[in-house]
Parts: C-alpha cells; structure tokens; sequence
C-alpha cells in the first residue's frame, strides 16, 4: 500500500503544545552509511535508544551497543519520546512516518520528529501539518558532512521548524555536529540543504576541472592542489575530494545518486520560483551522466571521471 501524500490530508499551519520537560527516548529510524554512525553516537552519548531499518542486519551494531529493535517504525515510536529519521528521498519519508505501520501510528501527543533526511521542502512542511495534528512536533534537520562528519559527529545540521522543538532536541544535535543552525520555520532546512548542495556540486565539478586542467598541461595535480589550498581556493572539497580525484579513490562518503537526487529537488524548486540556476544544471548533468554509466554508488566526487570520459580524445586527457 502506498504512502498517503501528505499535501492532502493535512494542514501545515498546525501548530504543536510541549509537554512536560522529562527524560527524553530516543528512537532512529534509517542506519546507512550515515545514520547508523549518527545513531551510534546518540547511544554511546548515553541516551536511551530505540531504533529500526528495514534490513535487520542493519541493526545489529546498534543492538550490541544496547539499543533495543524494533520491527516497524510504529513498534519504535511507541518507545521514543524523540524519533529521528534519515532514509533517501521524500517518499521514503512520507512511507516511514505516514504509512502504514509508520511513525504517525505509533508517536503519542508530545513527540518530535527530527527528520534529517534531505527531501523536497514542500513535502516536508505537509508532513509536519499531518503531525502537528496528533500534537506531534516536526524538525527538518538535513545534514551537510558525509560519512566522516557522521561517524566523528561533526555534521553541520540545518534546521527548520518552531523553536521549542528546536531547543528540547539541540542537546541531541550537538552529538551529532558541531555546525547547528536554526534556519527558520518549517521547511527552511531543506531549503538550506538545497543551498549547500548547489555549492557544494558547483566546488566539485570546479575542483574536478582544475585536477583534468593540471593534468593535460603535464603539471603534477598532487602539488597544484596543496598550492591551492594555502590560497583563496581552498575549501574542504579541494582538500577532501580533490585527494580523491588524484588518487581515483572514490569510496563513498556521500553516494553520487544521492546527490543526483538532491539537485533534483534543486531544480523542481528553481523550477517552482521561477529562478534560472545553470551552474546547479550543469552539476545535475555531470551527476545524471555519472549516474546513467552504473557508477552511482561512487562518492559524488566521481564527477571528475564524467570530465575525463569527456576530454578522452585529448592527448593527456582520459584514457576512456
């Protein structure tokens, strides 16, 4: 049975009363490659934790680290005062928690729900008006970091939603991160996420360009990139993703059709506004073209291999 669409059934203007303060549960729905490690620090910060995915492999680090599990997000919900969710994409989403056996199901009057996955912000807005009905609180809370902001808790967490809800789940974020901002009302996470994923694409395919660039001109990219990084083009992807394009390493970090779906709702919202963003629609393209060639599961860095296949024919080009 597929999820109810949100839009339709409830009113996002709803607004949510806080309980009592009291001890907290917390429940974690979603453990890939970022949210089993978020998860994991949650638990090893001491919080009592609940948690659920879909394959119960995916569970057991966490149950021997002594969260209990739970067969549905409602059985968790049940348990759990705060429930996080991070899975892939909006209808993701609206299944775990609007669904049948989902989150709604289960959450009681006084709840939040942090939903750190990185969705469509309208979708996100009706999915808080559906909760905010029961007296369920709603944060959405994306995340910028990768895998090795997740397992070191350093993410940078953009939150959208009403304050109170902010301020009871904070101490839990600063587990998760070290970058917590409040950006606004509901929605206004995913908008920021939407923001840094066309900064953070755009960084990518001009990283991958400078390392092509160096090396077709016959120049060492391995010392044009730490040239680079004691300038004013320094940035974190250089650092981090310009390494991966040297080495042609491109485990992931962050999976490139993750990111393929993330300009999507990039460019449905340009679309929505009105707004012409060609630096964004390059970056999709790149992301489309890696993706189209099986190589989704490569960390979105793999745009540079995207470049190289372009520039085969070039002497010192890519050798596709």
């Amino acid at each position: 049975m597929a999820a109810r669409h949100p839009k339709r059934l409830c009113n996002p203007h709803r607004r949510f009363t806080m309980p009592d303060a009291k001890p907290d549960r917390v429940g974690f729905i979603g453990l890939g490659i970022m949210g089993r490690p978020m998860a994991l620090n949650l638990r090893r910060a001491g919080y009592e934790l609940a948690v659920h995915a879909r394959r119960p492999e995916s569970m057991e680090p966490l149950a021997e680290a002594g969260a209990s599990t739970w067969a549905s997000p409602a059985q968790l919900a049940r348990h759990a005062d705060l429930i996080f969710t991070m899975v892939s994409d909006t209808a993701d989403v609206e299944q775990v928690i609007l669904g049948p056996d989902g989150v709604l199901e289960g959450a009681a009057p006084g709840a939040v729900v942090v939903d750190m996955s990185s969705i469509s912000a309208a979708a996100s807005r009706a999915i808080a008006g559906c909760l905010a009905e029961r007296g369920i609180a709603m944060l959405d809370a994306p995340v910028s970091g990768g895998e090795i902001g997740a397992i070191e808790g350093t993410l940078s967490i953009m939150v959208g939603g009403e304050a109170p809800a902010f301020d009871r789940v904070r101490p839990l974020f600063e587990v998760l991160g070290r970058n917590i901002v409040h950006v606004g009302g509901s929605g206004a996470g995913q908008v920021c996420k939407s923001c840094n994923q066309v900064v953070v694409g755009a960084t990518i395919a001009g990283v991958a360009e400078a390392i092509l660039l160096a090396r077709a001109a016959g120049v060492d990219p391995a010392r044009v990139r730490e040239a680079l990084l004691g300038g004013f083009a320094a940035s974190r992807i250089l650092e981090v993703h310009g390494q991966r394009m040297i080495d042609d390493q491109f485990a992931p970090g962050f999976k490139a059709r993750l990111h393929q779906k993330d300009m999507r709702i990039v460019g449905e919202v340009a679309h929505d506004l009105g707004l012409g963003l060609p630096g964004a629609a390059a970056c999709t393209q790149y992301l489309n073209a890696l993706v189209g060639r099986g190589l989704g599961e490569l960390d979105s860095a793999a745009i540079y291999k995207v470049l190289e296949a372009m520039n085969s024919g070039h002497p010192t080009g890519g050798d596709e």
